[in-house]
């Protein structure tokens, strides 16, 4: 028989706070926070911030110019790093947006480059003015990571970004110096390489950027089947670009269990290197779970954690939250938790919904060991180390091994 599951309490970190306050913390974690003052009007049907619920915001009005005199001397202050992007937008205290449908979102970002020394990054589907981006990029070369959301020029576009830029504005934004990355996903047979291809022809420069989207909570049925559609075909669509030999750089961000497969030498030294024993329980979700199933089995007790919280296909241990590995607990009175679960911006030892460490082991009467060494750091440099097109193609969808890791069960 399972535990009586906790209630726990989110720190409510911006109670009593004006907007300012959200502003500061974005500006604290490297964001530039404009805000448009209202929700997306793009509307695209498999944002990730559909359902955003499950943490504390406080979204500030739309951008003033005082607000933005206030926000470049505040950043102005700020040491600088030759090796740091400022992202536009916050997306910790914030609700994520486009933010280029912002009137000032140029002249704004013409001033960041001009008034401070900083580098900056944005995502965008698009909402540039295309004159002015390209001339941007010539006048302050290396300063400026674009990440442009082509997400499909197909048949699939109209249903998926009905509010989107049109593909004829979107290949001029293309055709230029300004595009760092494009990135865009599998949804059936032929959209993904169709777009590698028509990508590519017009600007040979930028790294094509693509995989698949996970369904979280929140997105529609119809929406969510189109995700797990684009999961089934991304291998063969993969393999037509690989073949074709593009000149462009070429990444891939798949789900968390290819990206696991691809790390797991280094996830089984890592864990080796932990030195738990048998009896040690240990936290980690579904695609952790199944590679140390297959190279270590019985070394320790894995305790497999569902993402609950974020709902879907979610599968990814950072992302995991302390209501989830609650809900997981039977008899256990100590368990081991990767320092990744409880470094998210919400605050010290917080999860990414604002619960904390001290919270959790309270209510839950369970002693924590944090393994230090599983942090933010060692997980994003996972993700990226080997996320190149051609890892995916010879280590992943040619490897027979994939066929018996995908087989193993999930059995929480």
């Amino acid at each position: 028989m399972g535990r009586i599951l906790p209630v726990l309490e989110q720190t409510k970190v911006l109670e009593g706070k004006d907007y300012r306050e959200v502003l500061r913390r974005e500006m604290d974690a490297g964001k530039i926070p404009l805000s448009l003052g209202k929700n997306c009007p793009v509307k695209c049907e498999f944002c990730y911030e559909i359902d955003h619920s499950y943490r504390e915001t406080l979204d500030p009005p739309k951008t003033s110019k005082e607000d933005w005199k206030y926000i470049l001397e505040y950043i102005q202050k700020k040491p600088t790093d030759p090796m740091q992007f400022w992202c536009l937008g916050g997306n910790e205290y914030m609700e994520w947006t486009d933010l280029f449908l912002h009137p000032n979102a140029m002249e704004w970002v013409e001033d960041f480059l001009k008034y401070t020394d900083k580098n900056i990054q944005f995502f965008t589907v698009g909402f540039v003015h295309v004159p002015k981006i390209h001339r941007l990029v010539d006048q302050f070369p290396g300063r400026i990571n674009f990440e442009l959301s082509v997400i499909t020029t197909g048949s699939y576009r109209q249903k998926l970004m009905p509010h989107a830029p049109s593909i004829k504005h979107l290949m001029k934004v293309l055709d230029g110096p300004a595009v760092s990355s494009a990135n865009f996903y599998s949804f059936d047979e032929n959209t993904m390489s169709q777009d590698a291809e028509t990508i590519s022809r017009i600007n040979q420069k930028c790294v094509l950027w693509m995989g698949c989207l996970t369904p979280v909570r929140g997105i529609k049925d119809a929406t969510v089947s189109l995700m797990r559609q684009g999961r089934k075909s991304l291998p063969e669509e993969a393999e037509r670009i690989y073949d074709k030999g593009y000149p462009n750089l070429k990444s891939i961000h798949t789900e968390a269990y290819v990206t696991a497969f691809l790390n797991r030498k280094r996830i089984v030294s890592q864990f080796d290197a932990l030195e738990v024993e048998k009896k040690d329980s240990v936290v980690m979700a579904g695609s952790v779970y199944k590679i140390l199933n297959m190279y270590r089995k019985n070394r320790a007790r894995f305790l497999y954690v569902p993402n609950a919280m974020l709902g879907g296909d979610s599968d990814c241990t950072v992302l995991l939250t302390f209501g989830d590995i609650a809900k997981r607990l039977t008899t256990e009175k100590y368990v081991y938790i990767p320092k990744c679960v409880m470094e998210s911006g919400r605050g010290h030892n917080m999860d990414i919904t604002g619960v904390s460490l001290e919270e959790f082991s309270k209510k839950s009467n369970v002693k924590v060991r944090i393994l230090h060494k599983i942090d933010t750091r060692f997980a994003n440099t996972r993700l990226y180390r080997n996320g190149s097109l051609e890892n995916y193609v010879e280590d992943y969808v040619r490897n027979p091994l994939t066929r018996s890791y995908e087989a193993l069960s999930l059995s929480a």
